[in-house]
């Protein structure tokens, strides 16, 4: 008689192999004698067909499914007594989901309707804002106001609104109509450095430079994008024979825009107004080297030239 070989598993094999007698199996979901059915409509009363009905039992990971057929009616087998959470789905279509208990192996059927899925309103407004902004570009301000209006008419709660309609009364400047619906907007988001800095152009704009140079010495410069408003607050500064606290602001603002060299010509104009020549020309001739064909390119060469005399 032929003896048998029997080939011994290597030491890998052997670790599958117990790994495989030790681990867990997992339990089946038993199945039930129960069913579930039910009838899928639409808004007008008519029959669904196709659509997707998935049942799942509370606790369990599971599910059963099914579809309706012509008449909108499907029926899922295979329940166990229990609470089932069942979801209607169709394309196009809101989906619905209802709860149903199964005692003694019955259930009660299901009357759903799917209602038409409604449109991200959104959608519409972001169409209404670019038309808005299309016809702000065009001059057309006040038709661009009256987009806005109806827009915060119809959802009061975007508030951003309140800053558009602000932005067209402070390009007719109308300051105090701008400044009372920026308001608003503020109000709702108190944190909104752009709005801030908005704010803060508008009330130099009405002649309150106290008022704005108060809200930019608040605002943390690193959270600043765009240093304009505090070139205007330096050039203000500078008409006020201000020019020490305008060299420091302006410093403080290369630290954060290094290559925006407009603050190099105003930092000069600062130096001038507060008579350190020397500085100002070296900062004059920086921007002139940076930006020869710049708009205050011409006045930085006549102040060089009245320099150097």
């Amino acid at each position: 008689m032929k003896a048998v070989r029997i080939a011994i598993p290597t030491r890998a094999a052997v670790a599958v192999i117990a790994a495989l007698m030790l681990a867990p199996v997992a339990m089946a979901q038993s199945r039930g004698n129960a069913r579930l059915s039910g009838k899928v409509m639409d808004d007008q009363g008519q029959p669904l067909e196709n659509a997707l009905v998935t049942a799942q039992m509370t606790g369990q990971s599971d599910s059963l499914s099914g579809k309706t057929d012509k008449k909108g009616e499907w029926t899922i087998k295979g329940a166990t007594n229990g609470e089932w959470k069942v979801v209607v789905s169709k394309e196009g279509l809101a989906t619905a989901t209802e709860m149903v208990e199964v005692k003694g192996d019955k259930a009660p059927p299901l009357s759903v309707t799917l209602k038409k899925a409604e449109a991200d309103p959104m959608v519409a407004v972001n169409a209404k804002l670019q038309e808005a902004a299309t016809l702000a570009q065009a001059g057309k301000i006040p038709e661009a106001r009256k987009i806005y209006e109806d827009l915060l008419a119809k959802y009061p709660q975007i508030v951003q609104l309140e800053g558009f309609i602000a932005r067209t009364y402070a390009a007719e400047n109308n300051v105090p109509a701008a400044l009372q619906h920026l308001k608003v907007n503020l109000d709702k988001e108190p944190n909104n450095v752009e709005l801030k800095l908005f704010q803060a152009e508008l009330m130099m704009e009405s002649g309150d430079k106290a008022g704005a140079k108060a809200i930019l010495d608040a605002v943390d410069m690193k959270d600043v994008k765009d240093p304009y408003t505090y070139i205007n607050q330096a050039i203000n500064l500078i008409n006020d024979k201000k020019g020490p606290e305008a060299v420091d602001l302006l410093t403080k603002l290369l630290v954060q825009f290094p290559n925006t060299n407009e603050l190099y010509y105003y930092r000069g104009r600062a130096y001038v107004a507060s008579d350190k020549l020397e500085d100002a020309k070296t900062d004059l001739e920086k921007f002139v080297s940076l930006a020869p064909n710049a708009k205050e390119a011409a006045d930085a060469k006549k102040i060089l030239d009245q320099i150097k005399k």
